[in-house]
């Protein structure tokens, strides 16, 4: 081997070394984003997910569609957060429950999911409209939940948000 070529096959392989580790770490970046994205998918599907099942909920119940609305005390709530079910009968198939008493057991059932499917999830129904004919009632349901995994809900956190007639 001539003398000038001594210790050209180490540097090649260093060169090899320092470019598949450039590479590895890129494709390990390329899977968390991936994995990011993924759940930021899930979770807004969940999100839809679960507004329309609160909004067929209402249109069911028609009766009750004011018990439904959120506590203006508290908007970024539904009425019914915490405890136990508060209508067991509601979820027999007598149904032996008013309209109100299912409202209630409706929001129960949906903050569970709420909470359950969507990280710090969190549900609004608020309603807009005169309730005539000319102005019907406009119903908007908003579903929260914490993207960034900080502990809370922050205005910056994203929001699933649909408006339907009753």
């Amino acid at each position: 081997m001539n003398s000038k070529q001594q210790g050209f096959t180490l540097v090649e392989v260093l060169v090899t070394v320092v470019l598949m580790a450039v590479g590895l770490l890129g494709m390990a970046s390329l899977q968390l984003t991936a994995l990011r994205s993924n759940h930021e998918a899930y979770s807004r599907s969940q999100a839809t997910q679960l507004a329309y099942d609160i909004a067929d909920r209402m249109r069911a119940n028609g009766a009750a569609t004011a018990a439904y609305l959120s506590d203006t005390t508290a908007p970024e709530a539904a009425t019914c957060t915490t405890g136990d079910n508060p209508c067991t009968a509601c979820t027999t198939i007598a149904l032996t429950c008013t309209a109100a008493e299912l409202a209630n057991n409706d929001l129960f059932q949906w903050n569970q999911a709420l909470t359950t499917a969507l990280v710090s999830g969190s549900g609004r129904i608020t309603r807009s409209g005169a309730g005539t004919v000319i102005s019907p009632f406009i119903y908007t349901i908003a579903v929260q939940w914490d993207a960034d995994r900080n502990g809370a809900v922050n205005a910056d956190d994203p929001v699933f948000q649909m408006s339907f007639q009753l």
